[in-house]
């Protein structure tokens, strides 16, 4: 008998294979169509630890303060990491450094969830050093965007554990009196996820939205991350899910040809649905112009599906960027009025 069929005879209910092993490229991820069972993190309650750390950019220890003042609002124990404070450059301390602060969050089973301080750039130099045995164990939420992308799609590929894609302690507002009424919502719906609340957001529709209705696991990230991310260890398996995309400071030019590195490697083809965050472009160089409008590039690329497709969700590089369950099922409805995802239950 196959191995891994094996394997799956004598496993308990809802423990699958890839849950098994460490995530350091010793066993393979989940090919393309291959489903295993989604573990969700243990929700949160008044008095859970929550973990700061900078496995990508750096940030000061005053700079996470708004974050941490709201966290301890929201009734939870905030630990800072080592990393808070450091700096390499760029980078929130050295690989090291980073690497060893994220790896003791991952392995403490007091800490309910992991608040990434802030993206940037850094987590691609340590993912293949982290090991997961412990997390994969007693699994924790794994917040943040932008560099956090790459974390999002390691666990869901391997481990199939689900994630929030949200704000990140740089975003929170200083005077929460003064912030917007979409500030406000976004981080609000951090606690809604990480609390278990059931998610679900309604935004107006956008002119070039392709309507229909679809279910399916919600995954993606950041565009030039989840590029880059393309043929290795983290790479992201789409296959029947919802993918969504944002990205910032890119080019017209630059983003067709992501969107053209998506379709080539097959991640457009066997969607569910297709949600297109924010994207704040680059104006053309003079005599540069590229001619065609976002909503142009996407939907030249998707033309031969006929799954529904949304613009202008509110996740990404703005001040409205609503927290997203990972891994997790979704509905996602496109209508002529009005775009709408449902977390499943």
């Amino acid at each position: 008998m196959h191995r891994k069929h094996f394997l799956r005879s004598i496993l308990p209910a809802g423990l699958s294979i890839h849950s098994m092993v460490n995530l350091r490229g010793s066993e393979p991820g989940p090919l393309p169509g291959e489903e295993s069972t989604l573990v969700v993190p243990a929700y949160l309650y008044k008095g859970d630890s929550i973990g700061i750390t900078c496995p990508a950019g750096f940030i000061s220890l005053e700079d996470i303060q708004p974050a941490v003042l709201k966290l301890q609002e929201w009734g939870f124990v905030v630990i800072p990491g080592i990393t808070v404070g450091k700096r390499d450059f760029t980078l929130g301390g050295t690989d090291e450094e980073r690497l060893s602060d994220l790896q003791q969050m991952l392995d403490d089973e007091n800490i309910k969830a992991i608040l990434c301080a802030r993206g940037g750039y850094g987590l691609v130099r340590i993912i293949d050093k982290l090991d997961f045995k412990k997390f994969l164990k007693h699994p924790k939420w794994i917040i943040g965007f932008s560099d956090i992308t790459v974390m999002h799609s390691h666990i869901n590929r391997h481990g199939k554990v689900a994630s929030i894609h949200s704000k990140m302690c740089n975003s929170f507002p200083s005077d929460w009196n003064l912030a917007e009424a979409v500030q406000k919502e976004s981080i609000e719906s951090i606690r809604q996820c990480i609390t278990g609340e059931l998610m679900q957001y309604k935004v107006p529709a956008n002119p070039a939205n392709r309507l229909g209705m679809a279910t399916g696991a919600l995954v993606g990230g950041n565009l030039k991350t989840l590029e880059s991310l393309a043929g290795t260890n983290s790479d992201l398996q789409t296959r029947h899910k919802i993918l969504f995309v944002e990205d910032t400071g890119e080019y017209l030019y630059s983003l067709d040809r992501m969107f053209w590195h998506l379709k080539r490697t097959g991640k457009l083809d066997e969607l569910k649905g297709l949600i297109i965050g924010g994207f704040k472009i680059k104006k053309d160089d003079p005599g540069e112009e590229f001619g065609k409008t976002l909503e142009q590039i996407v939907l030249e690329k998707v033309k031969e599906f006929n799954y529904p497709v949304c613009f202008d969700f509110p996740t990404g590089h703005q001040k409205y960027n609503v927290a997203l369950k990972c891994g997790m099922t979704h509905t996602l409805t496109v209508q002529s009025d009005f775009t709408q995802l449902v977390e499943a239950r």
